[in-house]
């Protein structure tokens, strides 16, 4: 069902950004939005791992500088069925973790020193576990394509401007007005919503790597309370990709409109439903 979701969720946001070509340039505009969008998605796919790492203020590390962090996602990596991912820290107190990168060959696992820190062994396997689960579902892919149509979308009627995509079968002005203001929102609320969807997904599949649910509903619940106690200096353009929103200390208003995370209740209680067999 989550994957359903998503496809749904990606068609319409595809529709989104092709109807704004089209009603803001006509057919040239349609082209445009096309080229445009294929190449913001061609520079995130091969350049985001890079990208969100130094964002995130990241190293990378092997078994000689993190020996027990190394081999527990080596060990997890292995029941997953997958390759072994770059290994990276990034220093931030508050415990959170996230994976980049643009397929399983190529993906990056990273944990902040403050999980390593703070997070119980067992309970931090369910936490890597779930970021192994983003690499095997390539949801570093489908969250990379999401953003770049959203982005594009924002910044499609600008590029119409200078790049002389306009033609007389375009929309009416009264509906280019209202693509102009709204369909970057629309975008944007189109986008959380798969990344809402992809972390229903990697729970689902965190827990079935780790074989038993509640060491991720556990961390998933520290992880909350955490977030909201120590906040964190990060680009809110990557916040998405941490497993919990890591600028909850910042909430409220207008950012729960925008979640980019399910509500950590709903997470932990669908895990405990599938720990009880339900």
């Amino acid at each position: 069902m989550n994957n359903v979701k998503t496809f749904v969720l990606m068609g319409g946001l595809m529709g989104l950004f092709l109807m704004a070509g089209q009603m803001l340039g006509g057919s040239q505009g349609l082209v445009l939005a096309l080229a445009f969008g294929g190449l913001f998605n061609f520079v995130m796919y091969f350049f985001s791992d890079r990208m969100v790492l130094r964002m995130y203020g990241a190293k990378v590390v092997g078994p000689e500088q993190a020996p027990e962090l190394y081999a527990m996602v080596d060990r997890l990596r292995r029941r997953a069925g997958l390759p072994m991912p770059v290994v990276a820290v990034a220093p931030h107190e508050q415990p959170n973790a996230f994976a980049t990168g643009r397929n399983p060959n190529h993906a990056v696992v990273a944990v902040t020193t403050g999980i390593l820190k703070y997070m119980p062994q067992e309970e931090l396997e369910g936490v890597l576990a779930h970021e192994l689960a983003h690499v095997k579902n390539r949801d570093m892919l489908l969250s990379t394509v999401a953003a770049a149509i959203a982005g594009a979308i924002s910044n499609l009627p600008y590029l119409l401007m200078f790049g002389g995509g306009r033609s007389d079968d375009r929309g009416p002005p009264a509906l280019e007005l209202a693509l102009v203001l709204l369909g970057p929102i629309g975008a944007m609320l189109i986008q959380f919503a798969i990344s809402r969807q992809r972390e229903f997904e990697a729970d689902r599949v965190g827990a079935e790597i780790l074989g038993r649910p509640l060491p991720l509903a556990n961390a998933l619940r520290r992880l909350d309370a955490f977030a909201h106690r120590i906040p964190m200096q990060v680009a809110p353009a990557v916040a998405p990709l941490a497993q919990v929103n890591p600028l909850a200390a910042q909430g409220g208003g207008l950012l729960k409109l925008f979640s980019t995370h399910p509500p950590t209740e709903e997470r932990v209680a669908r895990l405990e439903a599938m720990a009880a067999g339900r």
